[in-house]
């Protein structure tokens, strides 16, 4: 336990999107660590997603484009299930996702581990950063390839503007 924690303070420091977490993620261990999320209760794509950003403390972001195709060959290979709610789609486990998660019980604990020793250094800056992926989410959520008028995007560069000179008098 002791040299893999040092070998993980050795490696870079890089915390951003897929950074060295996404390294400790061995083939296979991504549609595990959703097994086991969903295992714990029925999600969505997205809420798969803020849950890995919590349980790595923010230092793991997966995209949609790693999520949900996982998802499909999840769901293809009869280990969760999928109903539709409008747009989205709510993930649960099946009998032969349950058997996979107990034959794969080790691994999922060791890959586990790793995460928990691979939290960045500056554990205190995670909440920074996951409000600011949550700024940038609720961004591209609200303005992602739509026109939004002249009254809305002042208000919202007012907001953001305001909070930049907050931050900058602390």
């Amino acid at each position: 336990m002791r040299d893999m924690r040092e070998r993980l303070e050795e490696r870079d420091t890089r915390h951003h999107r897929g950074g060295r977490l996404k390294r400790l993620l061995e083939h296979g261990d991504l549609r595990l660590l959703l097994l086991n999320l969903i295992n714990e209760s029925p999600r969505h794509g997205y809420e798969l997603i803020k849950a890995i950003e919590e349980l790595t403390g923010g230092a793991y972001v997966p995209s949609p484009g790693v999520i949900y195709p996982t998802l499909t060959m999840l769901e293809e290979m009869g280990q969760v299930e999928a109903t539709t709610e409008g747009a989205k789609k709510l993930f649960t486990i099946t009998e032969a996702g349950r058997e996979m998660l107990n034959r794969s019980r080790p691994v999922l604990d060791a890959m586990l581990e790793r995460i928990s020793l691979a939290s960045p250094s500056h554990a205190s800056v995670l909440p920074v950063r996951r409000a600011m992926e949550n700024l940038r989410t609720a961004l591209r959520m609200r303005f992602g390839g739509r026109d939004a008028d002249a009254q809305t995007l002042a208000q919202v560069t007012e907001m953001i503007d305001d909070l930049v000179r907050k931050i900058e008098a602390l």
